[in-house]
C-alpha cells in the first residue's frame, strides 16, 4: 500500500469549497461528502476487525467536530438537544451561530487533506486581520520611557 507521500495529492474544488465556506453554518458534513471518505491510514479503533470503513462517507459519530466547536464549548447547554455526536447534531445544535472557524472540518477524519490544506493555507489567513504596524513614534516613546527608567535605576544604584 503506498504511503501518503507516494500518493498524488487531489486538487480541491475551490469554487464549491468557497461556496460551502461562505454559508453561516457548520460545513463539516458537506466537506465530508465532497471528500473520498475514510482513508486507510486514518487511525480508528474499531472493535470489529472484519469491518471495512475505507471509502465510507457516512458520519462515523466520532464526535471530533463537536469537541472542536467553540460555540458548543462556550454554551454547553446547546448540546442538551441531542445525545448524538454526529456532524448533523453539530448542525442542529449550532445552526447559524457558527463562528466559521472551520475547526470542525479540520477535526473530521473523513475530510480529505486537500480540503483541509486549502482551508488552512488560503481561507484562514484571509480572515485574520494583520497586526497594526509599529510606527517610529511608538519606538520613540518607548525609548524615552527606557531612558527615564535607566536614569532612575542608575540613581538608586549609584547611592
Amino acid at each position: 500500500m503506498p504511503t501518503t507521500r507516494d500518493q498524488t495529492k487531489d486538487k480541491p474544488n475551490k469554487e464549491i469549497a468557497d461556496y460551502i465556506l461562505s454559508q453561516k453554518e457548520p460545513p463539516v458534513a458537506r466537506f465530508r461528502l465532497l471528500s473520498k471518505g475514510m482513508e486507510p491510514y486514518h487511525r480508528l479503533y474499531i472493535l470489529d476487525p472484519d469491518s471495512d470503513v475505507t471509502g465510507d462517507k457516512g458520519c462515523l459519530a466520532c464526535g471530533n467536530c463537536i469537541d472542536s466547536c467553540p460555540v458548543l464549548r462556550k454554551d454547553p447547554a446547546r448540546f442538551e438537544k441531542t445525545e448524538q455526536r454526529t456532524s448533523f447534531a453539530l448542525e442542529a445544535c449550532v445552526g447559524e451561530d457558527c463562528e466559521q472557524c472551520y475547526s470542525c472540518v479540520l477535526a473530521c477524519p473523513q475530510v480529505d487533506t486537500a480540503y483541509k490544506d486549502y482551508i488552512v493555507d488560503e481561507v484562514v489567513p484571509e480572515t485574520i486581520e494583520p497586526a497594526p504596524r509599529i510606527t517610529s513614534l511608538d519606538n520613540y516613546f518607548m525609548a524615552i520611557v527606557a531612558l527615564i527608567l535607566g536614569v532612575v535605576i542608575g540613581i538608586f544604584i549609584a547611592r
